[in-house]
């Protein structure tokens, strides 16, 4: 029947579930397991969750486990037994780290080692998709689909939920219109809007490029503190201005803004990274600290705008060569680097140095 969700529609919302501290449930081959993430559990359903288990676990990831000094067994995940007389602010501290160098010993860790940990990786991958801390506690249970049922919780299928986490929903073109703006009167901004109900994303086009030529092209990833704010920590403000005075002085150019913050965990994890980096830890090590690789953004959506746009070939505006490389890979041709070597100030001079040492940046 086609008034029935589809496995994005489910997807979307057991996102918000556990956004808002609800239980989703997943099954597949190996069984069935209900999870919560441990950033929005609370007390009451902790309780909830005991009540239908002796062995809850909190997963994290190989990063969080890493830090917290814990067996990894599954590669990627580590499936931490929660103690009998832990409370709910045992699994925050598990999860977060605000406090790990006022309280490093969380342990003894002791990690479940066993059966299958594919359950536990789908619940990260949703949380890391919610834009939430990588952490979630997770309970066996029996029957999903009358559980799921007689609860009113979203249920999830393992087999049918993996492929679509691990690509890019397709993006659809809502609306554009004229938008003059400083950097040139002849704006025009695109709106893409994802399948999946994800962050919309833009494209601020400038002046009638034309199509059979490279053009000037910068894949932008949302910085509320620098763009909107003016932040003295990152580059990303001038860069983002450098960009579109360039474009209008040339005439022509496409900006893609997407809705990535942070390097793709979102506002309020990037603000516990800039938390962690007072502390001491670099950008990178902050990252890690939290649960997240150095870098959860996925570029091939700008390149997916591009070709929607009838863009073949750009000029590139940026210091990643990572960029350059997704580029490239998805079949966009990068006629030219164009450097952009702007912002560098007192307070993020340490922070552009990571970012070439250990993510490759040619400044």
């Amino acid at each position: 029947m086609s008034l029935l969700p589809d496995i994005n529609e489910l997807l979307a919302r057991a996102r918000a579930d556990l956004r808002m501290g609800v239980p989703v449930v997943l099954d597949g081959e190996d069984g069935a397991a209900l999870a919560v993430a441990a950033e929005t559990l609370t007390a009451e359903r902790l309780g909830d969750l005991r009540a239908l288990s002796e062995h809850p676990v909190i997963a994290i990831t190989a990063r969080r486990a890493e830090t917290l000094k814990a067996r990894v067994y599954d590669g990627d995940l580590a499936r931490v037994e929660i103690p009998k007389g832990a409370d709910l602010a045992w699994i925050r501290a598990v999860a977060d780290p605000a406090d790990d160098l006022n309280a490093p010993m969380k342990g003894p860790l002791n990690g479940q080692r066993g059966g299958s940990a594919a359950l536990h990786r789908l619940a990260i991958a949703l949380t890391k998709s919610a834009r939430l801390l990588p952490a979630v506690v997770v309970v066996p249970i029996a029957e999903a689909t009358r559980f799921a049922a007689e609860h009113g919780l979203t249920r999830i299928n393992h087999q049918l939920a993996v492929p679509h986490l691990g690509e890019r929903s397709p993006l659809n073109e809502v609306v554009h219109a004229r938008l003059p703006i400083a950097a040139s009167e002849a704006g025009r901004l695109h709106i893409y809007r994802p399948e999946d109900g994800a962050e919309e994303h833009y494209a601020i086009e400038i002046g009638r490029p034309d199509r059979s030529k490279p053009v000037l092209a910068r894949l932008h990833s949302a910085c509320f503190t620098g763009d909107v704010m003016g932040s003295l920590k990152c580059d990303c403000g001038p860069q983002l201005h450098a960009a579109l005075a360039q474009m209008g002085a040339e005439g022509a150019g496409i900006l893609l803004y997407l809705n990535q913050e942070g390097r793709g965990i979102g506002l309020a994890n990037k603000m516990r990274a800039y938390s962690l980096q007072d502390q001491g830890f670099d950008t990178v090590e902050a990252n890690h600290r939290l649960g997240f690789e150095d870098d959860e953004r996925d570029f091939r959506l700008g390149a997916d705008i591009l070709r929607g746009l009838g863009f073949s070939s750009v000029r590139l505006l940026t210091n990643n060569p990572k960029k350059i490389a997704m580029m490239e890979k998805t079949g966009i041709t990068v006629a030219e680097r164009v450097p952009l070597k702007v912002g560098e100030t007192a307070y993020n001079r340490a922070y552009l140095a990571t970012k070439a040492a250990k993510s490759g940046h040619l400044l």
